[in-house]
């Protein structure tokens, strides 16, 4: 995907998310749920200005950070191999961004549903969608597992992300399985990020070790 595409899908996406925050105005309370605990019920709550307009805010911040991130790597050239899986990951995420704030506003309309086994599966997607973008990512500044290790060695790159890419999928399958057993389910999202988030790093200073004894 193009990243001029990326950029059209993704404003139409929160232009869409903002509009219809704006739309169900006079039918949300204030303040507007914003928090919810492990047994997805409601424990926070925020004034309605922010609770309509905050998500689209921050998504709007964090595209313009993953569009500009590419033109300011020193290791642009790498990331242009992988650009168009970059752009999608963008695309995903946004998704997954709308889909968020979507549950919030039928959460401040009143429906009725466990905001935990609603996210689970889509936390689950997420993760895989981070794993098949590390599965191509070449060695740059702000994408992957920036280790002192990964980032010195092009070799010890390319493994500690393929290692990488395969945890953080069967992350999320873990996460998608773990829908299926209520509040227990986050433990499976615990386990699995703390999984995919250290044990590469472990791996990444081994691989380099074994260049460098």
């Amino acid at each position: 995907m193009s990243t001029k595409l990326t950029a059209i899908l993704v404003f139409i996406l929160i232009v869409a998310a903002a509009v219809a925050g704006a739309l169900l105005w006079n039918r949300l309370p204030d303040p507007m749920p914003a928090h919810w605990n492990a047994a997805g019920e409601i424990d926070g709550y925020m004034s309605k200005f922010w609770g309509v307009f905050l998500l689209p805010i921050i998504s709007i911040a964090l595209t313009g950070l993953f569009l500009i991130i590419p033109n300011i790597d020193p290791l642009k050239a790498n990331i242009a191999q992988f650009r168009a899986t970059f752009n999608w990951f963008i695309v995903v995420f946004a998704m997954y961004m709308l889909y968020v704030y979507t549950l919030i506003l039928f959460a401040a309309l009143g429906t009725s549903f466990n905001m935990t086994l609603m996210l689970l599966p889509a936390v689950g997607l997420l993760f895989i969608g981070i794993g098949c973008l590390m599965n191509g990512a070449k060695r740059n500044f702000f994408i992957g597992i920036r280790t002192p290790w990964t980032l010195s060695s092009e070799t010890v790159w390319d493994e500690t992300h393929k290692l990488g890419s395969k945890l953080f999928i069967l992350g999320g399958a873990a996460t998608i399985i773990g829908s299926f057993f209520g509040e227990r389910g986050v433990w499976f999202v615990l386990g699995a990020m703390l999984l995919a988030a250290f044990a590469p790093i472990v791996y990444s200073y081994i691989l380099w070790r074994r260049e460098n004894p």
